[in-house]
C-alpha cells in the first residue's frame, strides 16, 4: 500500500512537471519576446520621462548630475540598443522561473512583484528610488521619486505585455516587435552618429 502511495504521489509530481513545462515557451521563443518587450517599453517610457519629467534639467541640476551622465552623452542615445543585452540577462534569470507565473491568472502581478521587490525596491546597492537609496544617500526624495514614476509604470507594462504574448502566442506580434525593436536601433544609431545641436 506504502508503494502504491509513493507511486502516486511520484505520478503526480510528473504530470505537475510535465504541465508546468508545457506551459513555459521554449526559451528562444521566450528570450526574444523578453529582449524586444523590454526594449520597447524601456525605449518608450524613457522618452516619455525625458519629455515629461524633463531629465535633461534633472541630471544638469539636481544631485542626480553627480551620479548621471548628461542627456547629450552619446551613451544616452545608444542605451535603448543595448538593452538588448539587459533584455537577455533578465530572460535567463526569468526563465527557470517562467512556469509558474504563466500558468497563474495573476502571473503578470506576481512577475511585475518580482520587479519591483528585488530590482527596484529591494536593489543591493543604495540606487536611487530603492529602501537602500532612501536610507544612506543624501540625494532629497523627491528626485529619487522622479525615478520610481519611470521604472514603476514600465516593468508594469512588460509584465502585463509578457504574459500576454507567452499565453497568447501570434506570428503578429513577432513581426510587430520585429519592427519597433528595429526602429529603435536606428534612432539610437542615429542618435549616436548625428551630430548634436547646443
Amino acid at each position: 500500500m506504502a508503494d502504491l502511495n509513493v507511486s502516486t504521489e511520484f505520478s503526480q509530481v510528473h504530470a505537475l512537471s510535465e504541465h508546468e513545462e508545457s506551459a513555459r515557451p521554449r526559451f528562444r521563443s521566450f528570450a526574444w519576446r523578453v529582449i524586444s518587450l523590454h526594449m520597447i517599453t524601456y525605449f518608450v517610457f524613457g522618452v516619455l520621462a525625458y519629455l515629461i519629467l524633463d531629465y535633461r534639467e534633472v541630471f544638469e541640476t539636481t544631485e542626480l548630475r553627480y551620479l548621471m551622465i548628461p542627456t547629450d552623452s552619446p551613451w544616452v542615445a545608444v542605451g535603448p540598443a543595448l538593452q538588448v543585452f539587459r533584455g537577455l540577462l533578465f530572460a535567463v534569470v526569468l526563465y527557470p522561473l517562467a512556469a509558474e507565473f504563466l500558468r497563474r491568472k495573476n502571473g503578470s502581478l506576481i512577475l511585475w512583484g518580482l520587479f519591483l521587490g528585488l530590482a527596484i525596491l529591494g536593489t543591493a546597492g543604495p540606487s536611487p528610488g530603492s529602501f537602500e537609496g532612501f536610507l544612506y544617500t543624501k540625494i532629497p526624495l523627491g528626485t529619487q521619486l522622479l525615478g520610481l514614476l519611470e521604472v514603476v509604470p514600465q516593468t508594469l507594462f512588460f509584465s502585463l505585455g509578457l504574459v500576454w504574448w507567452c499565453q497568447k502566442p501570434a506570428r503578429w506580434k513577432n513581426v510587430v516587435s520585429g519592427v519597433f525593436v528595429g526602429f529603435i536601433v536606428l534612432m539610437s544609431v542615429a542618435g549616436t552618429l548625428l551630430p548634436r545641436q547646443i
